[in-house]
């Protein structure tokens, strides 16, 4: 996906990094309507849920979507997610999380989106990323209207 925000940058998206619990999964379960629109996302990019899997429910919940799911510990999540999203090139990331193991990742993403839902949002990452929503499905939208990324990111 190609984006051309005036006065800011061309974005040139073929990534979508998504965090899972707290981002797209509350208590380990996403909801359908999170699954529907990843798998009408999945038409414009390859998408991945980088996770520790604290509920370790993230395969099973995933099965019915086309995602990578990339799993490691808890420990290591902040490098890990910095580590996967540079291998990917990291310009063409977007990246959205919530929390402070997604600091990394969304500094160095070409597009970086916060999100505070019912988990909430290290305060912190407000600094690193591009955009904040309230909830997932407002960040996946955006993909959808990406006339509202423009208007929030313009110069």
């Amino acid at each position: 996906m190609r984006i051309e925000i005036p006065g800011y940058k061309v974005l040139t998206l073929d990534y979508l990094v998504l965090d899972y619990n707290g981002t797209i999964a509350t208590d380990g379960k996403i909801p359908e309507d999170v699954k529907e629109k990843i798998r009408c996302l999945a038409e414009f990019f390859k998408i991945y849920i980088l996770t520790a899997d604290t509920h370790g429910t993230a395969s099973q919940m995933c099965e019915d979507i086309p995602v990578t799911i990339m799993t490691f510990s808890g420990d290591d999540a902040m490098k890990e997610k910095l580590r996967i999203v540079t291998e990917l090139g990291a310009k063409h990331c977007i990246a959205i999380g919530n929390g402070r193991n997604d600091c990394q990742m969304c500094a160095v993403s070409g597009l970086s989106i916060a999100v505070t839902d019912r988990e909430g949002m290290y305060g912190k990452l407000i600094l690193e990323a591009d955009i904040c929503v309230t909830s997932i499905l407002d960040a996946l939208e955006l993909f959808e209207y990406p006339k509202r990324l423009i208007a929030t990111l313009r110069g």
